[in-house]
């Protein structure tokens, strides 16, 4: 059982790592694709920000969490 509880907590860091960089990509996606529609050059830069910001503030809570739970 001891080496199932690993399994599991690797796979809860593993997907922490990606979290970050997941949502700086979706919000330079989304900034990109505001700005084609709307023929600005801001938005990507406004938007990839808010996904530094999401990204951070998710894995802060997702390793509070973890921790929590300790």
């Amino acid at each position: 059982m001891p080496k199932d509880n690993v399994v599991r907590q690797l796979g809860k860091y593993y997907g922490v790592v990606f979290l970050l960089p997941a949502s700086i990509l979706a919000g330079w996606i989304i900034g990109y694709f505001l700005d084609r529609i709307f023929g600005t050059h801001i938005l990507k830069i406004v938007f990839l920000f808010l996904g530094v910001a999401a990204g951070i503030i998710e894995v802060i809570r997702e390793l509070s969490a973890a921790d929590a739970g300790k």
